[in-house]
């Protein structure tokens, strides 16, 4: 006879998938690369050679897929079980199909609360997974292939892992810290997809362009104004979508993957305990 006992669910959040150490050290390598590939107008050292060239885009575009298959592959390894990739289908479906509806037009991206909402539920190994999925899924639809393709899935990914580590609140509290972070988390994600697409927009001899082998300050300086000239409204509205869909959507959503965490029961551990068959059972 098997017996189940109620999932546990810290701050209303239960882990759809289980990261070992391992796992946490796959996701940890990649965010580092990451960092690398979206920074390296400003971190790159200028004597190299790939401190003179815009090549850098080209090169990561090509290692990031590759890293992003492994750190999925030491999720799944570690704890993906046929009920958490259901879910993940599930979500990743339906963020495909939303993405399209906002298509980005005026900052409006229609697919972010649904990632933090969901890593809120699932926990971040789930919001991370979520995140590069969704962003995959939706690029098929809308023909969105590319180069860029490895930098936004890693920086949903990292929009969902990040919703999956916030602090345990509950009520209006939870919903306005998802509020604030999807607002954050809209910006900063511009930002990062900004540094990968600026070398290559701007051409050269202008205030706004990236200089090969220019000092960081330098080179920061024209970024920071080229975002503001550029990107920044998207940007906020971007942010504005997912603060105005999380308060709206927050609560009825955030019922609802809960309770469809708690029948699934991630978390439930399963025990078998010994049954006397008697004689009056035959």
């Amino acid at each position: 006879m098997t017996v189940l006992t109620a999932p546990t669910v810290r701050g209303g959040r239960t882990r759809a998938i289980r990261l070992r150490p391992r796992s946490v050290l796959a996701i940890v390598a990649v965010s580092l690369a990451g960092v690398v590939a979206f920074g390296w107008p400003l971190i790159v050292d200028p004597g190299t050679a790939l401190g003179h060239s815009t090549d850098a885009p080209l090169l990561f575009s090509l290692i990031m897929p590759l890293l992003l298959a492994v750190v999925l592959a030491e999720i799944s390894e570690g704890g993906l079980d046929v009920k958490a990739i259901a879910m993940l289908g599930v979500l990743s479906a339906v963020g495909a199909a939303l993405r399209p509806v906002g298509a980005g037009t005026a900052g409006l991206e229609t697919v972010f609360f649904l990632l933090i909402l969901g890593g809120r539920v699932f926990g971040a190994g789930f919001g991370f997974v979520l995140g590069a999925t969704t962003l995959f899924a939706s690029s098929l639809i809308t023909g969105g292939v590319g180069p860029w393709l490895p930098f936004q899935m890693l920086g949903a990914a990292w929009v969902g892992l990040g919703a999956g580590l916030l602090p345990p609140l509950k009520g209006r509290a939870e919903i306005a810290l998802l509020a604030a972070y999807g607002a954050l988390s809209g910006l900063l994600y511009g930002v990062a997809l900004n540094l990968m697409f600026w070398p290559f927009t701007t051409g050269v001899e202008s205030e706004l362009s990236f200089v090969a082998g220019a000092p960081v300050l330098d080179n920061l300086h024209r970024f920071l104004v080229y975002s503001f000239a550029t990107s920044l409204g998207w940007d906020i509205g971007r942010a504005i979508t997912n603060i105005v869909l999380v308060g709206l959507t927050g609560s009825v959503v955030l019922r609802t993957l809960r309770r469809a965490a708690r029948r699934a029961a991630f978390e439930t551990p399963v025990e078998f305990t010994p049954h006397t068959v008697r004689p009056s059972d035959g």
